[in-house]
């Protein structure tokens, strides 16, 4: 059995940082998570319907990429009935910026 290791600060960072950047790899990933920081901005909370009729691709492909922005904990998903609604994590945008930052340091 292997014993791990707690993480360091450093640590920490770069798995923000790989977990943020591949989310925001592909072109309309970074489209569809600025319309969602502009709509929430707006306090309109866009759901997976609002984000297939902007971009007009497919139900499917829509949620594919949703599930990749979720998953880096960049966009969060509240689900009511069923509809799923988008908000930004402004606390992880901003950890993903900081530890950016850091790099530079």
């Amino acid at each position: 059995m292997r014993i791990r290791k707690e993480k360091t600060l450093f640590q920490e960072d770069t798995e923000i940082i790989a977990r943020a950047s591949d989310a925001l790899a592909h072109p309309l990933r970074v489209e569809l998570f600025k319309f969602i920081y502009q709509e929430n901005m707006q306090r309109r909370k866009p759901c997976t319907k609002t984000l297939v009729e902007h971009f007009g691709y497919s139900q499917s492909t829509i949620s594919q990429h949703m599930n990749v922005l979720t998953g880096s904990k960049l966009v969060e998903v509240q689900k009511e009935k069923s509809f799923s609604y988008y908000f930004v994590n402004i606390g992880m945008l901003g950890k993903y910026l900081d530890a950016v930052k850091k790099i530079n340091q």
